[in-house]
């Protein structure tokens, strides 16, 4: 039987309300029940980087032999999101395993239509994680909601025995191990981990810079104990995630009243009334920002909320809206301010909302590097080359 240690309520560790209102720290339960014989818990790789999450607690974010869980959204209509995350690595000449054996994460079905059942999305989580566990690679996800939702499946595990014994048996038809990772690592919260060394090696001035954060609510309001947190960023009262990383590439972080809405996308809104979330866009989150701070661009870090932000400014523009602000990955600005093509890496071409005017106030000529890549085109489209090379994608 697991007994989950209890901790005074102000004890800034790791740690979920009981029902009593009590808190207990969930990462000693992931360690006890390996002890018990549960399941098998796949420490964080070194190198890693520690960073605080809501309530002190040192979270490990690993600094290579990462297993990359990709999302669904990220590679379907912005694949410049998860091609940024590669190139950093590939930059830093860091090992990292791009898996083709990774299934979705079922968040759809659970927040989006409901259809599925606790063991099923839970299995799906374990048999990913086992994926990663059997290549020696350490998973990190991409979604903010694949994030959020594991968090959620790997809390349920702890406090529910009879849907670890149901995943168990699931596993054992798969033969596959029943494994759960030490941490469950955001890329945002790698990117923030190396934001120093993404600094070192910054080619482009982004001082004369302004942007707003729109901060995924699937990352920090789901579990939200183990989202990362700074005391010298708006005095740890919200998360750390995305500004830091702006802040350390010399960009001013402006902010506005509408920070913690939604960005509109709110997983089941944009299936059964795309109207209302496209319009939360335009008017609580864009528009807001536009006359509260007048940004160049806003930055967030989930797929949901890139797409959302970025493709629902056309039905404003149409209703005659102040709208046309450039909405891009922290990945992507992080990769960019490194010298990544615009193009052939961050993919901008896929953004709806104009982004040429923000590229020129950081000095790119964006009709230049459209050639560029336009000419890569071709080569590949006439036979002379297979894809486009990451040596030149500068």
């Amino acid at each position: 039987m697991l007994h989950l240690p209890v901790l005074k309520a102000d004890e800034r560790k790791h740690s979920m309300d009981t029902e009593k209102g009590e808190k207990v720290d969930l990462s000693d339960a992931i360690f006890q029940l390996e002890k018990e014989g549960e399941w098998i818990v796949q420490r964080v790789p070194e190198p890693y980087i520690e960073l605080d999450t809501k309530y002190g607690r040192k979270k490990k974010i690993p600094v290579e032999h990462t297993w990359h869980h990709k999302s669904c959204g990220q590679c379907g209509h912005i694949p410049g999101y998860s091609a940024s995350i590669f190139w950093l690595n590939r930059e830093f000449g860091l090992d990292y395993h791009d898996p083709t054996d990774q299934t979705s994460c079922t968040a759809w079905n659970y927040y989006a239509s409901a259809t599925s059942n606790p063991e099923a999305q839970a299995a799906v989580a374990i048999r990913n994680f086992a994926a990663a566990y059997e290549v020696g690679y350490f998973p990190i996800i991409h979604c903010g909601t694949s994030f959020g939702h594991y968090k959620e499946v790997r809390h349920a595990l702890v406090h529910q025995p009879e849907l670890r014994r149901k995943v168990k048996a699931i596993m054992e038809k798969l033969g596959k191990p029943f494994v759960i990772p030490e941490e469950i690592v955001h890329y945002s919260e790698w990117v923030m981990a190396m934001k120093d060394r993404i600094a070192e090696r910054q080619q482009l001035d982004m001082s004369m810079i302004t942007a707003t954060v729109h901060p995924a609510c699937h990352y920090h309001k789901l579990i939200e104990d183990d989202a990362i947190y700074d005391s010298e960023i708006y005095g740890a009262q919200r998360s750390a995630i995305i500004t830091g990383t702006l802040q350390a590439l010399g960009i001013n972080v402006a902010d506005y009243s509408t920070w913690f809405d939604c960005c509109g996308f709110g997983f089941r809104h944009i299936l059964v009334s795309r109207d209302f979330s496209r319009s939360f866009s335009v008017q609580r989150k864009i528009g807001v920002m536009i006359e509260e701070a007048n940004p160049d661009v806003t930055v967030t870090h989930d797929t949901g909320c890139v797409t959302t932000l970025d493709q629902s400014q056309f039905a404003g523009k149409a209703h005659g809206k102040k709208v046309g602000l450039p909405v891009m990955s922290d990945s992507q600005m992080a990769a960019l301010a490194m010298g990544a093509h615009p193009y052939k890496v961050l993919q901008l071409h896929w953004h709806n909302t104009d982004n040429k005017a923000f590229l020129e106030k950081l000095g790119i000529d964006h009709e230049q590097k459209w050639a560029e890549f336009q000419s890569e085109v071709k080569k590949i489209k006439d036979g002379k080359m297979e894809y486009m090379s990451w040596e030149d994608a500068k």
